[in-house]
Protein backbone atom coordinates (compact mmCIF):
# COMPACT_ATOMS: atom_id res chain seq x y z
CA UNK A 1 0.00 0.00 0.00
CA UNK A 2 1.50 3.27 -1.23
CA UNK A 3 0.99 6.97 -0.49
CA UNK A 4 -1.26 8.81 -2.21
CA UNK A 5 -0.60 12.82 -3.24
CA UNK A 6 -2.67 15.97 -3.27
CA UNK A 7 -3.24 17.38 -6.83
CA UNK A 8 -5.26 20.35 -8.31
CA UNK A 9 -7.28 20.43 -10.74
CA UNK A 10 -6.75 21.86 -13.43
CA UNK A 11 -9.60 21.20 -15.96
CA UNK A 12 -10.66 19.20 -18.69
CA UNK A 13 -9.47 18.38 -22.29
CA UNK A 14 -8.97 16.00 -25.09
CA UNK A 15 -6.66 13.62 -25.09
CA UNK A 16 -5.33 11.76 -28.27
CA UNK A 17 -4.37 8.61 -28.24
CA UNK A 18 -1.85 6.64 -30.01
CA UNK A 19 -4.53 4.98 -32.35
CA UNK A 20 -5.64 8.75 -33.40
CA UNK A 21 -8.66 7.98 -31.00
CA UNK A 22 -9.62 10.82 -28.87
CA UNK A 23 -10.07 10.49 -25.36
CA UNK A 24 -11.98 13.30 -22.61
CA UNK A 25 -9.00 13.96 -20.16
CA UNK A 26 -8.71 15.68 -17.03
CA UNK A 27 -5.43 17.55 -16.21
CA UNK A 28 -4.27 17.43 -12.58
CA UNK A 29 -1.25 19.48 -11.24
CA UNK A 30 1.16 18.55 -8.32
CA UNK A 31 2.49 21.63 -6.62
CA UNK A 32 5.23 21.14 -4.14
CA UNK A 33 3.84 17.86 -3.06
CA UNK A 34 5.86 16.56 -0.10
CA UNK A 35 5.85 14.18 2.94
CA UNK A 36 5.51 16.50 6.46
CA UNK A 37 4.70 13.55 8.97
CA UNK A 38 5.32 10.12 9.19
CA UNK A 39 2.74 7.95 12.18
CA UNK A 40 4.31 4.50 12.91
CA UNK A 41 3.64 1.56 14.89
CA UNK A 42 5.74 1.92 17.78
CA UNK A 43 4.41 5.40 18.34
CA UNK A 44 0.50 5.54 16.90
CA UNK A 45 -0.21 1.53 16.51
CA UNK A 46 -0.37 2.38 12.66
CA UNK A 47 1.69 3.12 9.80
CA UNK A 48 0.99 6.74 7.65
CA UNK A 49 2.28 9.65 5.96
CA UNK A 50 1.07 12.84 6.27
CA UNK A 51 1.42 14.79 2.77
CA UNK A 52 1.63 18.55 2.30
CA UNK A 53 1.08 20.86 -1.29
CA UNK A 54 1.23 24.46 -2.26
CA UNK A 55 3.79 26.39 -0.06
CA UNK A 56 2.05 28.76 2.41
CA UNK A 57 3.89 31.74 4.29
CA UNK A 58 5.39 31.22 7.41
CA UNK A 59 3.42 34.42 8.78
CA UNK A 60 -0.26 32.97 7.51
CA UNK A 61 -0.13 30.04 9.64
CA UNK A 62 -1.56 29.37 13.24
CA UNK A 63 0.95 29.09 16.07
CA UNK A 64 0.67 25.00 16.65
CA UNK A 65 0.72 24.56 12.90
CA UNK A 66 4.03 26.84 12.87
CA UNK A 67 5.41 24.53 15.68
CA UNK A 68 4.66 21.07 13.93
CA UNK A 69 6.28 22.13 11.10
CA UNK A 70 9.41 23.68 13.05
CA UNK A 71 9.74 20.63 14.82
CA UNK A 72 9.71 18.31 11.72
CA UNK A 73 11.98 21.07 9.77
CA UNK A 74 9.33 20.91 6.51
CA UNK A 75 7.99 23.85 4.75
CA UNK A 76 4.79 24.86 5.61
CA UNK A 77 1.48 23.67 3.59
CA UNK A 78 -1.88 25.21 2.73
CA UNK A 79 -3.19 21.72 2.48
CA UNK A 80 -2.42 18.61 4.40
CA UNK A 81 -3.57 14.71 3.82
CA UNK A 82 -3.16 11.57 5.72
CA UNK A 83 -2.50 8.26 3.63
CA UNK A 84 -2.25 4.80 5.14
CA UNK A 85 0.96 2.93 3.63
CA UNK A 86 2.93 -0.33 3.92
CA UNK A 87 5.41 -0.57 6.49
CA UNK A 88 8.12 -1.44 2.72
CA UNK A 89 6.66 2.12 1.51
CA UNK A 90 7.59 4.84 4.49
CA UNK A 91 9.22 7.89 3.05
CA UNK A 92 11.62 10.52 4.77
CA UNK A 93 10.00 13.51 5.77
CA UNK A 94 10.86 16.66 3.13
CA UNK A 95 10.66 14.30 0.67
CA UNK A 96 8.80 15.43 -2.28
CA UNK A 97 6.55 13.53 -4.72
CA UNK A 98 6.23 14.13 -8.35
CA UNK A 99 4.23 13.23 -11.17
CA UNK A 100 6.36 9.95 -11.98
CA UNK A 101 5.17 8.79 -8.69
CA UNK A 102 2.75 6.96 -10.91
CA UNK A 103 2.72 5.53 -13.75
CA UNK A 104 1.30 5.66 -17.52
CA UNK A 105 -1.27 2.70 -17.68
CA UNK A 106 -2.46 2.80 -14.03
CA UNK A 107 -5.86 3.10 -12.01
CA UNK A 108 -6.00 5.54 -9.35
CA UNK A 109 -9.50 6.95 -7.22
CA UNK A 110 -9.52 10.56 -6.77
CA UNK A 111 -11.75 11.95 -4.12
CA UNK A 112 -12.56 15.43 -3.88
CA UNK A 113 -15.73 17.31 -2.81
CA UNK A 114 -18.31 17.66 -5.67
CA UNK A 115 -19.49 21.05 -7.14
CA UNK A 116 -22.11 22.73 -4.75
CA UNK A 117 -25.67 23.11 -6.70
CA UNK A 118 -27.70 24.66 -3.97
CA UNK A 119 -31.49 23.87 -3.30
CA UNK A 120 -32.50 21.47 -6.12
CA UNK A 121 -35.58 19.57 -7.06
CA UNK A 122 -36.17 15.60 -7.18
CA UNK A 123 -35.96 15.55 -10.70
CA UNK A 124 -32.34 17.00 -10.84
CA UNK A 125 -31.10 15.80 -7.64
CA UNK A 126 -31.92 12.14 -8.04
CA UNK A 127 -32.32 11.86 -11.44
CA UNK A 128 -36.29 10.99 -11.36
CA UNK A 129 -38.15 10.95 -14.69
CA UNK A 130 -41.27 13.27 -13.77
CA UNK A 131 -45.00 12.90 -14.34
CA UNK A 132 -46.83 13.04 -17.68
CA UNK A 133 -46.52 16.16 -20.14
CA UNK A 134 -50.20 16.04 -20.71
CA UNK A 135 -53.89 14.19 -20.45
CA UNK A 136 -54.76 16.37 -17.27
CA UNK A 137 -51.43 16.67 -15.53
CA UNK A 138 -50.87 20.35 -14.33
CA UNK A 139 -49.07 20.79 -11.88
CA UNK A 140 -47.65 17.92 -10.98
CA UNK A 141 -44.71 17.57 -14.12
CA UNK A 142 -41.85 17.64 -11.72
CA UNK A 143 -43.23 16.53 -8.92
CA UNK A 144 -41.74 13.65 -7.03
CA UNK A 145 -44.75 11.75 -6.16
CA UNK A 146 -45.94 10.46 -2.87
CA UNK A 147 -43.56 10.52 0.09
CA UNK A 148 -45.13 8.77 2.94
CA UNK A 149 -47.65 5.84 3.89
CA UNK A 150 -50.98 5.43 5.18
CA UNK A 151 -51.82 4.69 8.37
CA UNK A 152 -49.06 2.36 9.24
CA UNK A 153 -46.25 3.08 9.65
CA UNK A 154 -47.94 6.70 9.16
CA UNK A 155 -44.37 8.93 8.93
CA UNK A 156 -41.90 9.27 5.86
CA UNK A 157 -39.19 7.07 6.18
CA UNK A 158 -35.45 9.06 7.05
CA UNK A 159 -33.37 8.88 3.74
CA UNK A 160 -36.42 9.64 1.47
CA UNK A 161 -35.59 10.70 -1.86
CA UNK A 162 -37.06 14.28 -1.94
CA UNK A 163 -35.99 17.44 -3.11
CA UNK A 164 -32.83 19.64 -1.23
CA UNK A 165 -29.46 20.61 -1.31
CA UNK A 166 -27.15 19.25 -4.01
CA UNK A 167 -23.62 18.52 -4.16
CA UNK A 168 -20.67 20.11 -1.71
CA UNK A 169 -20.09 16.85 -0.88
CA UNK A 170 -16.98 14.40 -0.72
CA UNK A 171 -16.97 11.63 -3.35
CA UNK A 172 -14.78 9.22 -4.63
CA UNK A 173 -14.39 8.21 -8.16
CA UNK A 174 -12.59 4.60 -8.33
CA UNK A 175 -10.75 3.10 -11.23
CA UNK A 176 -9.22 6.15 -13.17
CA UNK A 177 -7.21 5.35 -15.70
CA UNK A 178 -3.92 7.57 -15.74
CA UNK A 179 -2.97 7.91 -19.88
CA UNK A 180 0.12 10.11 -19.88
CA UNK A 181 2.39 11.66 -17.03
CA UNK A 182 3.62 14.95 -17.46
CA UNK A 183 6.66 15.10 -15.66
CA UNK A 184 8.46 18.32 -16.91
CA UNK A 185 5.34 19.91 -16.21
CA UNK A 186 4.33 17.52 -12.96
CA UNK A 187 0.72 17.26 -14.36
CA UNK A 188 -1.17 13.43 -14.38
CA UNK A 189 -3.75 13.32 -17.20
CA UNK A 190 -6.29 10.97 -16.39
CA UNK A 191 -9.15 9.12 -18.35
CA UNK A 192 -12.52 10.87 -17.76
CA UNK A 193 -13.68 13.76 -15.39
CA UNK A 194 -12.90 13.93 -11.84
CA UNK A 195 -15.14 15.54 -8.98
CA UNK A 196 -14.89 19.06 -7.95
CA UNK A 197 -14.69 22.62 -9.25
CA UNK A 198 -11.21 23.64 -11.17
CA UNK A 199 -8.17 24.83 -8.42
CA UNK A 200 -9.61 22.43 -6.44
CA UNK A 201 -7.83 20.00 -4.37
CA UNK A 202 -8.14 16.38 -4.62
CA UNK A 203 -6.41 13.07 -3.27
CA UNK A 204 -5.21 10.85 -5.68
CA UNK A 205 -4.33 7.08 -4.65
CA UNK A 206 -3.56 3.71 -6.07
CA UNK A 207 -7.06 1.58 -7.15
CA UNK A 208 -8.60 -0.95 -4.38
CA UNK A 209 -10.07 -2.47 -6.97
CA UNK A 210 -7.64 -2.94 -10.27
CA UNK A 211 -4.29 -3.70 -10.67
CA UNK A 212 -1.68 -0.84 -10.81
CA UNK A 213 -1.03 -1.27 -14.10
CA UNK A 214 -2.82 -2.67 -17.40
CA UNK A 215 -2.30 -2.92 -20.90
CA UNK A 216 -6.26 -2.67 -21.67
CA UNK A 217 -7.54 0.93 -23.02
Amino acid sequence: MRTGILAKKIGMTSYFNDDGTRSPATLLYIDKCEVTNIQNNEKNNYQSIQVGAENKKINKIKKPQKNHFTKIKATPKKYLKEFKVSANNLMEIGKEIKADHFKKGQFVDVTSISKGKGFAGSMKRHNFGGGRASHGNSISHRAHGSTGNNQDPGKVFKGKKMAGHMGAKQVTIQNLKVIDIDSKNNLIIVKGSVPGSRQSILSVKDSVKKESVKNET
